[in-house]
């Protein structure tokens, strides 16, 4: 790797690192500190909450068409902007729908795909996996960042306050992206076919085999993503860990699942055998969901599979999206990477939505069941990729 392939690794990394921030910040606070406004109830705060990832995979696949249609950063600026000022609208506002509104704007700047397809095209295809790597490392500091930061602003200077940080923040990302220059072979060659034509292709894309076949796992692996954040909480508790220390447990597995994904990359880079990672990774995903839904009652076992998870879908967070960019087209690679990113919203939110119904239905164990039949999904499908 160049170090000019690093510096924009590192560069835009730090972009994505920041934009996660703006967005994980607010999850903590916002139910307890948004009840103050005008007109909130708890169903407006629902609304306020989910808004976001409903404008998001509104919001994805046009984004893709037009990074495609115009380049990469123009697109990506132009959502960070939209995200600027649903920050300020949300941060001057007194009542909820003026939050809802400043929420459906930061959700509307869907450039995730843009930012995924920029750094692939930055690096050389062998570095793909590291670079996807990298970022998946810089969303988990993020992450875990937010979670600390979020309430101690927001104690200290409200909710007002957190949103102008978080436009702070986003302002920084705007600057990074005109200070990172891909080298001109990272280019991609824009489209030049009209939007309807453009529209017509998608149809291609969501039938090809290959893609479809990526699509549908990525959709099902966040589908047990948030089958399991459903009922994680109250297995722990049954095990006798409070909710006050489930943070440490999720920390010490998060900063392990990084160091195996870390060792993997570097072991297997230039190996050439990125899809047989792939279906390891699905195979430890299913046997993971095995011993969870086995060892209820025993605690070692029990945390012993909800690591070996987090690694498994760790490392399928990281391998997917480079494969999902070798199997797209040169003009259509942000449309591509776009219904990929879809596929994870549906996923989470299909996954949130099954697993309430499930839990209030039978408990806990028929949410596992499904967690575990779906994973049996997952390994039949990956398995059947050429």
């Amino acid at each position: 790797m160049t170090k000019k392939e690093l510096y924009i690794i590192l560069g835009l990394s730090m972009i994505f690192a920041l934009r996660m921030a703006g967005v994980f910040m607010i999850l903590p606070v916002l139910t307890v500190h948004a009840v103050s406004l005008q007109g909130a109830n708890g169903s407006s705060l629902g609304v306020a909450i989910g808004i976001y990832g409903l404008m998001q995979i509104i919001f994805q696949l046009p984004f893709g068409l037009m990074s495609d249609k115009i380049g990469r950063k123009s697109v990506i600026i132009g959502g960070l902007v939209l995200f600027i000022l649903g920050s300020e609208i949300a941060a001057t506002t007194n009542n909820i729908w003026g939050l809802i509104i400043g929420r459906a704007l930061q959700g509307s700047g869907a450039i995730g795909s843009s930012l995924i397809a920029l750094l692939l095209d930055s690096v050389q295809e062998q570095h793909h996996i590291k670079a996807m790597a990298s970022v998946g490392m810089s969303v988990g500091i993020a992450f875990a960042a937010s979670m600390v930061f979020g309430p101690i602003i927001t104690n200290r200077f409200g909710l007002n306050g957190l949103f102008h940080c978080i436009t702070i923040l986003i302002v920084l990302a705007i600057i990074l992206i005109y200070i990172i220059k891909p080298p001109i072979s990272s280019h991609p060659v824009k489209n030049n076919e009209n939007l309807f034509i453009m529209f017509n292709k998608i149809k291609h894309i969501l039938i090809q085999s290959q893609l479809m076949k990526l699509n549908i796992s990525i959709f099902f692996t966040h589908t047990i993503l948030m089958l399991n954040f459903i009922v994680l909480p109250k297995i722990m508790i049954n095990l006798g860990f409070p909710l006050s220390i489930h943070w440490k447990i999720y920390s010490i597995i998060m900063i392990i699942s990084a160091i195996a994904v870390l060792t993997c990359i570097f072991y297997f880079e230039g190996k050439n055998c990125t899809k047989k990672i792939l279906i390891a990774c699905m195979n430890i995903l299913f046997l993971s969901e095995l011993i969870m839904s086995m060892n209820t009652l025993y605690s070692k076992m029990f945390l012993f599979g909800m690591q070996l998870f987090f690694i498994a879908f760790s490392l399928i967070e990281t391998i997917l999206p480079a494969l999902i960019n070798k199997a797209a087209q040169k003009k259509y690679k942000v449309t591509t990477i776009s219904i990929y990113s879809i596929g994870q919203f549906l996923g989470i939110g299909f996954g949130g939505i099954l697993g309430g119904f499930l839990l209030e239905m039978k408990g806990v164990w028929l949410v596992l069941f499904f967690s575990l039949t779906i994973s049996l999904l997952c390994v039949i499908v990956i398995n059947t990729l050429h």
